[in-house]
């Protein structure tokens, strides 16, 4: 099972260092991290993308997180509402003939030409994973030379019940 962790941390030299070993020792495969300042520059926040075998290791881990000196918030946001985005850059074989083909299907996924060469594209896409996995699935058919790609990062969504409620006590 895969599960979406967020960590608030310290900004500090090899605070991420501690972080993965933690997940090493425990044998998690993560799937993907991002890392990056917060509003606050003395606070980072990673998000973890990990596979687990079951609900009760997550736990387990989400605890020792809670231990590290340097960790300020641990929560998985797996079944929370959430706004996830993942960035991936692909490179690809493309004729001059191919480019307005290729132009349409990028248009559809809302992906960007950022880098056009003699007999290759740079597509840039951003979305959720399942969108970048299936506009990489549909333009592999053009011949991928390279894709990189950042891996997920996650905020929770704004609660929208208090919205609703106080949409509620205007009416009254």
């Amino acid at each position: 099972m895969k599960r979406t962790i967020t960590v608030l941390v310290q900004n500090r030299s090899g605070v991420l260092n501690r972080i993965t070993g933690l997940f090493a020792r425990r044998q998690y495969n993560i799937d993907s991290i991002t890392v990056g300042v917060t509003d606050n520059p003395t606070v980072s926040r990673m998000t973890f993308v990990v596979v687990a075998d079951a609900m009760e290791n997550i736990e387990q881990v989400m605890k020792q997180l809670h231990k590290q000196v340097d960790v300020l918030k641990v929560k998985d946001v797996t079944d929370e509402a959430t706004v996830s985005r993942e960035l991936a850059l692909v490179k690809i074989s493309a004729t001059a003939e191919q480019r307005a083909e290729i132009g349409s299907l990028a248009e559809t996924f809302r992906a960007q030409m950022i880098d056009v060469g003699r007999d290759s594209l740079t597509l840039q896409v951003t979305g959720h994973t399942d969108k970048v996995e299936a506009f990489i699935e549909l333009i592999k058919t053009y011949g991928i030379h390279e894709i990189a790609r950042t891996g997920v990062t996650a905020i929770n969504r704004s609660v929208k019940s208090q919205t609703e409620a106080s949409r509620l006590t205007l009416i009254h």
